[in-house]
């Protein structure tokens, strides 16, 4: 049995269960998401948008899941202490694919602030839910959102009320944790109105070396004036596929900074789109992946300039070191009313070791005549010159090394703007190069 066809059984003799235990707006469009699936299957290599990612090779094991939404047994504050001294955060799990209401902050979140299951959400604020939920995440079109779609049955959502800012980041803290091989189908809902302000935090862990795969979709809505950082931090082991889809709304003269870390994993793949539908909208899109051993790591972006006078700016930098392979697929679509729009994209890698392997394509697709746009890629090694100097000044080689990877993307790491978290992210990237980063930082289980 192929893999589609492990999926599409799955859900005719499951399709039940799982609607029984979601709420009505994650059931509604369910059943077209199973027929979109059906039709589009798995995604090949042949198609444009996968040609780096074997996804039939990620969904062929026989993943466990938990339809019936057994409890699942850990209490998240005990397992897991956040790594990053002085972050003060309104702080959330997320075990597997439930989200728990467990918290430790003791300050309320300002008036109007939603932060709760999705399932919880789809209850109390289902009209909210309704007019967001799978807007922009198309299943008729990809196949990945056609199957977390008629599989997720929880998630995270948050909801800015217009005019509010939040006076801390919020964390979201994602825990993967089973006595077996799991799948885990996670869905997260953002919805920030006219004005709003906000820093999120989500990380990635793993509380067991087991085989996870993990597909994510999210929705962001950004509405006209807002302003949102976005921030994911994977740190989880080899065993971990994780699979996931983003796109983002962007209204008039909103900004948007989206900063993706990977650190530690097994296959990763993410996919962001983000449309700047809003005249005077800004995204900047910012990336730092740092893989060894047979690790995988799979960015694939579109940023879509629809209005005038939007801003993108994108930095995606690689160290791979061992056997590792890194993609990046960046596009950039400037529409025919987008005039004046501004766009840079740059992607650069460094292969640290002979058998590490790096594709990457930067696009640009113009409709616009009246606009600055400009892309560029580099793929190469550590430079002789520079291990020379500094082995002249009594530099071992393998220190030089390290200093030459971490200073290659000190770039991506600068972009954090909350200073604890990247004063933290500089620790965690030179232990990770050094070799000493094996496990979950701030996970006390698998220590």
């Amino acid at each position: 049995m192929g893999a589609a066809e492990q999926y599409i059984t799955l859900y005719e003799q499951n399709r039940d269960t799982i609607a029984l235990h979601s709420p009505s707006a994650l059931n509604a469009p369910r059943e077209e998401a199973f027929r979109d699936f059906k039709r589009l299957g798995i995604p090949s290599l042949k198609v444009e948008r996968y040609r780096y990612t074997d996804v039939e090779q990620v969904l062929k094991p026989d993943y466990g899941l938990n339809l019936s939404r057994l409890a699942i047994p850990i209490d998240p504050r005990k397992a897991f202490s956040c790594s990053v001294p002085t972050l003060s955060t309104y702080l959330y799990f997320v075990i597997n694919d439930e989200f728990r209401p467990e918290v430790t902050h003791s300050k309320p979140l300002p008036q109007g602030v939603v932060v709760c299951s999705l399932a919880k959400a789809a209850e109390e604020h289902r009209e909210l839910v309704e007019r967001h939920y799978a807007r922009l995440a198309p299943t008729r079109k990809d196949s990945l959102n056609a199957l977390n779609t008629m599989l997720t049955q929880d998630g995270v959502f948050v909801y800015v009320p217009k005019n509010v800012a939040l006076s801390r980041p919020l964390q979201v803290v994602n825990i993967l944790r089973a006595d077996v091989s799991l799948m885990a189908n996670r869905r997260v809902l953002i919805v920030m109105e006219e004005g709003a302000q906000a820093q999120l935090l989500f990380c990635d862990h793993a509380a067991d070396e087991r085989q996870f795969l993990t597909t994510q979709v999210a929705e962001v809505f950004v509405g006209d004036r807002a302003s949102l950082e976005l921030y994911e931090l994977e740190e989880t082991h080899s065993l971990n596929h994780r699979l996931a889809n983003m796109y983002v709304d962007v209204g008039e003269k909103a900004q948007v900074t989206l900063d993706s870390i990977t650190l530690h994993n097994g296959l990763t793949r993410n996919r962001t789109d983000v449309s700047l539908r809003g005249a005077g909208s800004t995204v900047n899109m910012y990336g730092c992946v740092v893989a060894d051993k047979q690790q995988r790591v799979d960015n694939n972006t579109l940023i879509e300039h629809r209005s005038p006078q939007c801003e993108s700016n994108e930095l995606y930098k690689y160290v791979l070191d061992g056997e590792a392979v890194g993609a990046f697929a960046g596009r950039v679509l400037v529409r025919q009313d987008a005039q004046k729009s501004s766009s840079r994209e740059v992607n650069a890698n460094l292969c640290a070791s002979p058998s590490a392997r790096m594709f990457s394509q930067p696009m640009l697709e113009i409709y616009a005549d009246d606009v600055k746009c400009s892309h560029g890629s580099t793929v190469g090694q550590l430079n002789e010159a520079a291990l020379f100097y500094m082995r002249q000044r009594g530099v071992s080689l393998e220190e030089a090394r390290l200093l030459l990877k971490y200073a290659f993307v000190g770039e991506v790491i600068d972009s954090v703007r909350l200073e604890p978290l990247r004063d933290r992210l500089r620790y965690l990237t030179e232990a990770r190069m050094r070799g000493s980063l094996s496990n979950c930082e701030g996970c006390k289980v698998c220590r």
